[in-house]
């Protein structure tokens, strides 16, 4: 077919970037079989309910931005057809909307793997498809987003859920001894199972992305609030942590905890933060502090790589910061001039 005339990347506009997108023909929506859709294909092959949610929301705002179509989701859009002209469009759109290139790279990766599950699926050709996904990623440096979480925060964090004598308080206590002493992913927690929990080993089973496992330790104060919580929710098979309702009782259909999701996870950092009277702070924050505190006390950087469960070290060493304790360091000995009026003749 013959490359679609771009209109407009104007707030409010639709720019006609999706082949056959709104289109009632053998390109527009629904024209491809639930079973045969790249969207649902690509979803289903994420190991993460997470990434799940992370990538669908990517394909979502992609089908909504290129359609001019607010209710607009990825599912049945014609990405088949997309051609290099029109991916490249897509990515100068993606860029347009003031998102930082970390997300429009986001977006990017999810618009490659459902032109990759098009392909994989006979719906395009190899080179269409070698050339539509030949998208430079956008070139950036940020620091890594997040604060410190300091001690003393942590500290009155956990105070303000010892000062609560429900359930929830000896849950939530539990729950930032292990964000803190593990520096896991709110994901991580949120899937964590009974049997995942060794207290002979002090560990925790995690299973990260794309379904890797690891083991990480907890301190003897993480046990302590661990076995306090297990005091509580009792001993059935089931997620470690539950949600609780208002009464005080565990979510547990036929008996089993049932898990609580990573925002719910979220959520509960920000609530006993604010009780304990500390700014906000995210389950990242954690995992950021976690890491900053293993390399400061001298621990190695393939041995926090391990811990936390990156792919890459270079991921990890984004999180040290000792380069930057240094530069400050480096700065404090410069001492500023004092105060005092040139003497009359001096220049």
């Amino acid at each position: 077919m013959d490359a679609p005339a771009v209109q407009s990347s104007e707030p409010g506009s639709a720019p006609d970037v999706m082949p056959g997108a709104g289109s009632t023909g053998s390109a527009g929506i629904g024209a491809v079989a639930p079973a045969g859709d790249p969207y649902r294909v690509y979803l289903d092959a994420l190991t993460s309910a997470e990434s799940r949610r992370t990538m669908r929301g990517c394909l979502d705002r992609i089908a909504r931005i290129i359609s001019g179509d607010e209710e607009a989701t990825g599912s049945g859009q014609p990405w088949h057809l997309l051609r290099y002209e029109h991916t490249v469009r897509i990515r100068t759109i993606l860029t347009e909307q003031g998102w930082s290139p970390a997300y429009v790279n986001k977006h990017l990766v999810a618009l490659r793997r459902v032109m990759r599950e098009a392909w994989r699926l006979g719906q395009m050709d190899a080179d269409d498809y070698q050339r539509a996904a030949d998208l430079p990623t956008l070139r950036h440096t940020r620091l890594p987003a997040g604060q410190h979480v300091p001690p003393e925060v942590v500290g009155a964090a956990l105070a303000a859920c010892d000062d609560d004598d429900s359930p929830a308080g000896v849950r939530d206590g539990a729950l930032l001894a292990v964000l803190y002493s593990t520096g896991c992913r709110r994901a991580e927690v949120a899937a964590l199972s009974l049997a995942d929990y060794d207290v002979a080993a002090r560990s925790l089973r995690v299973r990260g992305k794309r379904d890797k496992e690891r083991l990480v330790y907890l301190t003897a104060e993480a046990v302590a609030r661990t076995e306090a919580w297990l005091a509580v929710r009792g001993r059935a098979p089931g997620a470690l942590f539950s949600p609780i309702n208002k009464a005080g009782r565990l979510r547990a259909p036929s008996g089993r905890p049932a898990p609580m999701t990573g925002q719910a996870i979220a959520d509960i950092v920000t609530r006993r933060l604010a009780a304990a009277g500390a700014s906000r702070r995210t389950p990242h924050d954690f995992r950021r502090t976690f890491i900053g505190e293993l390399l400061d006390a001298g621990v190695d950087l393939a041995t926090t790589q391990a811990l936390v469960g990156h792919a890459s070290p270079v991921t990890t060493a984004r999180y040290d910061r000792r380069p930057e304790n240094r530069r400050r360091e480096a700065v404090d000995r410069l001492q500023m001039p004092a105060a005092r009026p040139l003497r009359p003749g001096a220049s």
